[in-house]
């Protein structure tokens, strides 16, 4: 054999052994490329409660964690799904805000957006919105008018508890509970006190400690009154505090619908604040577009889809690639009403704007899934109502605060 048959052989194997070489490393780059693709997880939810979620603020355990849907930062760059309101909305819109605010008052006519958010129901005591459900409850009854200089040394205490607590009065036995504070104690004349302190709130469940010193706090001040007292016992009290935020843990939810831009491009900050303001929306100092009914109580709000808030000052240079509305569920009274008021406007915006409206994975949003956040809702807030619990009552507000 010559030594150019030799040489070719060598070569040849060379090229076999590169080939088979090179398509094992591409079969290895595609499999862990498809392996990337299917491990990825996309829910499509408006409304969720997933492991990757922000607790409220507080120091709560993982297993009563407040959760709230998380705001994708990316974008979402395909075309809309067009909806048959979408198609019929389209020719009531033009890019001005006129059309677009005869379309809002047309709208404000049809539904009653301001209906009063219950302050008690039955399960209330007789002061409105503190139950022993929620508050540990003490009474004092001194059977003579207690001194203002020792009842405001009492109140000077108030924030010594790490949660909220509310005191009330009677000037008789017979009379109606009314809240007391430094200025009404200073002509006090009450005979008999409740002090109602909250079991739990967004910073989770008070403790233990902190009961004890409360009830020892009220029966140092019984004896230096000569008053006789009712403090409930610590460990139920506490347990039933575990109790209660694990349930508010369970349905303190918020339900956010993005608008995006289209093929990523941007909505200016002008535009937003002179459609919100037309629809009804404030621009706070925090950066948010509030939006309240008649007793100044917010359903709603409108935030920058991107970490910037919308601050007066800077609004006017602000552009931005989204915005969100958001609900806070257990804070809303009537939350089905309000729910269809919150999505009806985010249709006018993403009409008006120009954008698309997305879940928090940029899936565009179709009726249905509309619909099952709204029925999600209503779920959360028929198991509050049967846990004594109003959603959006003055109880409501201070639980979940």
């Amino acid at each position: 054999m010559s030594d150019l048959q030799v040489s070719l052989i060598i070569i040849g194997i060379i090229i076999i052994i590169g080939v088979a070489i090179f398509n094992w490393m591409q079969q290895l780059r595609y499999r862990r490329k498809i392996e990337s693709t299917l491990n990825q997880k996309h829910e499509d939810v408006l409304l969720e409660k997933t492991s990757n979620s922000t607790p409220k603020k507080g120091g709560r355990d993982k297993i009563h964690e407040r959760i709230e849907p998380q705001l994708d930062k990316s974008f979402y760059t395909g075309k809309p799904l067009k909806n048959e309101f979408l198609k019929k909305m389209e020719s009531g819109f033009a890019e001005n805000l006129n059309e677009a605010q005869e379309n809002l008052d047309q709208y404000n006519n049809l539904i009653d957006d301001k209906a009063p958010i219950p302050a008690t129901n039955e399960f209330y005591s007789i002061v409105d919105g503190f139950d022993s459900h929620s508050n540990y409850i003490v009474n004092i009854y001194a059977n003579s008018v207690i001194p203002a200089n020792e009842l405001n040394e009492l109140l000077h205490r108030k924030f010594d508890f790490n949660k909220p607590l509310n005191w009330f009065g009677q000037k008789s036995t017979n009379d109606r509970w009314e809240e007391i504070n430094m200025k009404s104690a200073d002509h006090s004349g009450f005979i008999n006190l409740k002090g109602c302190l909250l079991l739990a709130d967004r910073a989770g469940p008070i403790r233990e400690i902190d009961l004890s010193i409360f009830r020892d706090t009220v029966q140092d001040f019984a004896k230096q009154i000569n008053a006789k007292t009712e403090c409930p016992d610590i460990v139920p009290s506490h347990e039933q505090a575990a109790r209660l935020d694990k349930f508010c843990a369970d349905v303190d939810v918020m339900i956010g619908v993005n608008i995006i831009s289209k093929d990523e491009g941007a909505f200016v900050g002008t535009k937003i604040r002179g459609l919100a303001e037309a629809s009804g929306f404030k621009l706070e100092s925090d950066g948010i577009f509030k939006y309240r009914n008649d007793e100044n109580h917010i359903l709603f709000t409108l935030i920058n889809y991107e970490p910037e808030p919308f601050i007066p000052d800077s609004i006017r240079t602000i552009t931005t690639h989204g915005i969100t509305f958001l609900l806070d569920v257990p804070r809303v009274a009537n939350g089905e009403k309000v729910f269809d008021q919150m999505t009806h406007l985010a249709k006018v915006f993403s009409n008006t704007l120009g954008g698309i409206m997305v879940d928090d994975n940029r899936v565009p949003l179709s009726e249905n899934g509309l619909a099952r956040s709204k029925q999600q809702l209503i779920n959360i807030q028929s198991r509050m109502k049967k846990y004594s619990i109003l959603p959006g009552s003055q109880n409501a507000l201070r639980l979940f605060n």
